[in-house]
């Protein structure tokens, strides 16, 4: 069974100038334990999408959305709100952009840590959390976990705020994990090492990820699987290595073909807008969708 499932997903936003559609029909799955990334220029729907899975939009009188969304083999438009804000930070969880935003300032780690955990056992005293996160800490290579759960978010670094969010989102054991531009407020070093120990703990505990990018260089280090997405349209799909070594889409292409070079050619000459980058979804073969999904 895959962890998520999403067929022909569609979704507009109304407003006072009328229905503005954002995407248009997209299918994508995540196998167990998997790690797929969901890649394109900004704007492009990755992030929407996300927040779908999360529930986050449904709820929304402007919202238009039609399609299947499986989590687990549950279809989410069938759970009631209260059903799928059970999900979050328990069964799903999710790590942001900049992680020192999106932790609370006015309180130490540890009573935030102690609230991630009473999503999954109301009950857990103060104890067994400290006793928990200490460890989940350690998981991360935070070298003293007991001094970071006493701190609070503006007194550690960037780089250890951002190891703390890996540990409270993987605490609860989730099935799946969105990393939505995980890293992208931090220097390229640290984001190495975040992105090396997220690699590593969701192997750990076999969690399922969909990885929400535009650096296609730590797409391709991290993924086993790429959708590639232009203006609400997965563009292609495949294995991350064929579809790097051997891009079919013109929009792949025009994507991979922006990467800096430091070989002195300069900044390459790449169209903003073209009518090829809506030219049908190139799938690469063996990595269609499975049966029942479009």
């Amino acid at each position: 069974m895959n962890t998520l499932r999403i067929r022909d997903l569609r979704l507009g936003f109304k407003g006072w100038s009328g229905a503005v559609e954002v995407l248009h029909g997209i299918s994508l799955h995540i196998a167990k334990g998997e790690r797929v990334a969901l890649v394109g220029e900004s704007g492009s729907g990755k992030s929407v999408t996300a927040r779908i899975v999360l529930g986050l939009l449904q709820s929304l009188r402007s919202t238009r959305l039609s399609g299947l969304v499986e989590f687990d083999g549950r279809d989410l438009s069938k759970l009631s709100e209260r059903e799928r804000h059970a999900l979050r930070g328990t069964k799903m969880s999710m790590i942001f952009q900049d992680p020192t935003s999106s932790l609370n300032p006015v309180y130490p780690i540890l009573t935030q840590f102690h609230e991630v955990l009473r999503r999954a056992n109301p009950a857990i005293a103060v104890a067994e959390a400290r006793a928990r996160a200490e460890k989940a800490l350690a998981d991360v290579s935070i070298t003293d976990p007991a001094r970071a759960l006493e701190s609070y978010p503006f007194q550690l670094s960037g780089g250890m705020n951002q190891r703390v969010m890996i540990a409270m989102a993987l605490a609860n054991e989730p099935s799946l994990l969105i990393a939505d531009e995980p890293g992208t407020a931090l220097d390229v070093t640290v984001q190495a090492q975040t992105l090396r120990l997220m690699r590593e703990q969701v192997e750990r505990h076999g969690t399922s990820v969909l990885f929400i990018s535009h650096n296609l260089g730590v797409v391709r280090e991290f993924a086993d699987r790429v959708y590639v997405i232009y203006k609400g349209r997965i563009a292609e799909q495949g294995p991350t290595a064929a579809l790097f070594g051997n891009p079919r889409h013109p929009y792949t292409r025009a994507l991979l073909d922006a990467v800096p070079r430091i070989t002195g050619e300069g900044i390459p000459e790449i169209e903003d807008a073209s009518e090829a980058y809506f030219a049908p979804t190139v799938v690469h073969e063996g990595y269609g969708e499975p049966e029942g999904v479009a």
